[in-house]
């Protein structure tokens, strides 16, 4: 992973000391809440429902285990004992207080960590695929593209204040997109033209929220060496055409509708044909540099299925269910990608403990070349575990709640905060969560139902990814009362489909057994096989409708 040099801790030791000022003078009296609220926001500090709530950058989802022992020892001194894993791979603390805001800062820069550009107005943390140089199939390593992308964002100066939040998101694999690329306000992919030169194909224009788009692509091949020239033309055209009188139409996807995807691509090949000078050109041996902190760890010569692993996946069938559902294929032999579930039923989605933190950084030492990775789906992988240490690894996270066989299943929920913590949602999303997964909890059902994506946010802004979802769930106020909408069949993957909305909404209460009226219509009607975002895609939503509303 990328490692500072004394440059990068000298810009982040001296945000510490600016924001300590800024605190200081906000509660003294001197800067009014007005005046303090963009300081706040440009060190990722929101106030939320009860708290504050404070939200770490964690690059492309990378953490050292030292890093995690620090997140654990934030949590327990200066939260509740908790963190949370967010959508966007970024670690959130729901309890600080304020004035100690500053002071956690500086404890996060001790270990090369930091909350700039987590919130406000800005570009925000550019995410990635969690398998990301591990997997077989990438074009290449996406991780040093992420680390140019977020080198060139931060503290950049004509983007500080840009009409609405920005978010890039980076996929390497061309058959499989785990990082919700294409509803980003720029999806990256990383491609290669037909003379095998490696390159970007840009999409601009997705985003979720009020008005949820699938990004166009605008651009086909963009070479590696042009590529921050590219996205800077893209920022300016934003910049100047973007809206700024009403923030219900200020992101990038609405510009890109208003103005047609053409016609905006024509003002970004304009606006590049000044841009793309040589001193925006990234040189080879940048990108080599970037590329020589992202190497290999010291991986042993290996062969897959060892005699002890083979004999435990015969031995042990709830082993061999957490080995199908939670661990992945490595591209070198001998090694597996473990992903560790944080959707045990009665926990919220992401949430993790201090205590659990520190066994997550202990696992990393003794298993995964001390590396630890946060996902889009808020889980944690651990990326380099010899198949012949999966057993006992699997003992040790199942004593600490984190092996339920659930990945790509029903019950693997991606759930925003909602009323319980955040001040911008109509409904609560954790009680929905625990609901559902309560009713699904015999994992031989969920098995039957396979593999299902099921998102749930507590209001339009969509952190939960809600319209994404083969199931969406959305939080929604009707009187000062909760209610919730259900869409279906989205996907957030390389064919990405915004879900349908499936009706009028239901009261909280109902919603386990609408989740299991639509999951019953779609047992009815499968083929053999058939997922169920591909059985609704053939027979489409009139018999899901049919069901749930007689």
């Amino acid at each position: 992973m990328y490692q500072y040099d004394a440059y990068d801790q000298k810009i982040v030791d001296q945000r510490v000391a600016q924001y300590r000022d800024q605190t200081q003078r906000y509660l003294s009296g001197e800067l009014t809440e007005d005046q303090f609220r963009p300081f706040r926001l440009q060190n990722g500090l929101y106030v939320q429902r009860y708290a504050p709530m404070l939200r770490v950058a964690i690059p492309y989802g990378m953490l050292s285990s030292l890093q995690v022992r620090k997140l654990a020892s934030i949590a327990r001194q200066y939260d509740r004992g908790y963190a949370h894993i967010s959508t966007r791979q970024n670690i959130q603390y729901n309890w600080p207080q304020l004035e100690k805001v500053p002071d956690i800062l500086a404890e996060l820069a001790q270990v090369q960590m930091h909350a700039i550009q987590t919130s406000g107005n800005c570009i925000r943390n550019t995410t990635t695929d969690q398998f990301a140089g591990v997997v077989a199939g990438e074009i290449i390593d996406p991780r040093p593209t992420c680390e140019l992308i977020r080198q060139w964002s931060t503290f950049h100066p004509e983007f500080a204040f840009l009409p609405r939040k920005f978010k890039i998101a980076v996929n390497a694999h061309p058959d499989v997109d785990r990082a919700a690329t294409a509803v980003h306000d720029i999806g990256v992919y990383i491609v290669k033209n037909d003379a095998g030169e490696i390159g970007y194909k840009i999409l601009v224009g997705g985003g979720l929220g009020r008005t949820p788009i699938i990004g166009a692509v605008i651009r086909d091949f963009v070479p590696q060496a042009e590529l921050i020239a590219y996205l800077e033309a893209v920022l300016r055209v934003y910049n100047l055409y973007g809206r700024r009188d009403n923030k219900y139409k200020a992101r990038i996807k609405i510009l890109v509708k208003a103005l047609t995807p053409e016609v905006f691509a024509q003002k970004v090949e304009a606006e590049f044909v000044h841009t793309n000078t040589e001193a925006m050109r990234v040189p080879a041996q940048e990108l080599a540099r970037l590329a020589s902190f992202f190497t290999e760890p010291s991986y042993d010569s290996l062969s897959d299925n060892p005699a002890a692993l083979s004999q435990a996946l015969h031995d042990n069938k709830a082993f061999a269910l957490w080995f199908n559902h939670n661990t992945h294929a490595h591209k070198k032999a001998g090694y597996r990608i473990v992903t560790l579930s944080l959707k045990k039923t009665g926990v919220a989605p992401g949430d993790i403990t201090s205590e659990q933190l520190e066994a997550v950084a202990d696992l990393a030492d003794k298993y995964s070349f001390g590396e630890v990775r946060t996902t889009h789906e808020q889980n944690i992988v651990l990326a380099d575990v010899r198949q012949e240490h999966l057993f006992a690894l699997w003992q040790q996270v199942s004593s600490l709640g984190f092996a339920t066989a659930n990945i790509g299943f029903l019950t693997n929920i991606i759930c925003c905060p909602g009323g319980d913590f955040c001040s911008l949602a109509n409904a609560k999303s954790i009680p929905i969560a625990e609901q559902i997964q309560r009713r699904f909890d015999d994992l031989d059902q969920v098995y039957n139902i396979g593999l299902l994506d099921l998102n749930i946010s507590g209001c339009m802004n969509a952190c939960g990814h809600h319209h994404v979802g083969h199931i969406g769930i959305l939080g929604v106020d009707k009187k000062g009362n909760e209610y919730y909408q259900v869409s279906l069949g989205g996907n957030s993957g390389h064919d990405a489909s915004l879900g349908d909305i499936l009706g009028p909404s239901f009261e909280a209460e109902e919603m386990a057994n609408v989740i299991e009226e639509v999951l019953n219509v779609y047992l009815d009607n499968r083929q053999i096989n058939e997922s169920f975002l591909q059985t609704y895609r053939r027979i489409g939503i009139a018999k899901f409708k049919e069901r749930v509303y007689a």
